[in-house]
């Protein structure tokens, strides 16, 4: 499959299972090169992952619930909850602010940096995903779930959470995605 092909495929898959069409062993061998091999500024190597599966993924879910009060519908997070796993996306601050005290004049960007790598990341993960024949789709309820991950998970403190990333075996696929005039974002000069 091309790199293009496989951007094609990956989508938001809000209608997932625990049934995965591969073994998870493989999941993780996906998670553990797309880390090693997804480039970042200055070498930096910030971005941190947490595989989340099983019963651990149940206890995640039910708990980011419990965070909210009720204020985001269960049926919502029982989508999540339906899946195999979670991957979560954090980068290390404490790499970003040695860097920053190393290197003065680029102290701002380091955040920013960490931030696109991880970026970068998810996206390698999330196309791997779907080449595994895997349906994920990408969440933000950080910071409000930041303690309870971190508590859930013995996440160190200086770790910044960034995204949430469930997976599962593809129940149905979703809608088409209407065609968009790319020349409004691309622009050519010659």
């Amino acid at each position: 499959m091309s790199i293009v092909n496989s951007l094609k495929e990956r989508r938001s898959y809000y209608n997932i299972s625990k049934n995965l069409p591969v073994d998870e062993n493989k999941v993780i061998k996906l998670v553990e090169e797309a880390t090693e091999f997804t480039p970042d500024a200055f070498n930096m190597k910030s971005a941190r992952v947490v595989v989340v599966l099983g019963e651990q993924h149940d206890k995640l879910w039910d708990s980011i619930f419990d965070v909210f009060g009720g204020k985001v519908p269960r049926e919502k997070i029982d989508s999540f909850k339906a899946g195999a796993g979670t991957i979560l996306y954090f980068y290390d601050n404490s790499v970003v602010k040695g860097l920053q005290e190393k290197f003065p004049a680029y102290a701002n960007n380091f955040p920013v940096w960490a931030n696109q790598a991880n970026g970068m990341l998810q996206s390698n993960i999330w196309v791997g995903l779907r080449e595994l024949g895997i349906g994920a789709s990408l969440q933000h309820y950080n910071p409000v779930i930041d303690d309870v991950v971190k508590k859930l998970f013995e996440v160190p403190e200086n770790y910044i959470l960034v995204a949430q990333m469930p997976f599962g075996g593809i129940v149905e696929e979703p809608a088409e995605k209407a065609k968009e005039n790319i020349s409004d974002r691309v622009v050519i000069k010659k």
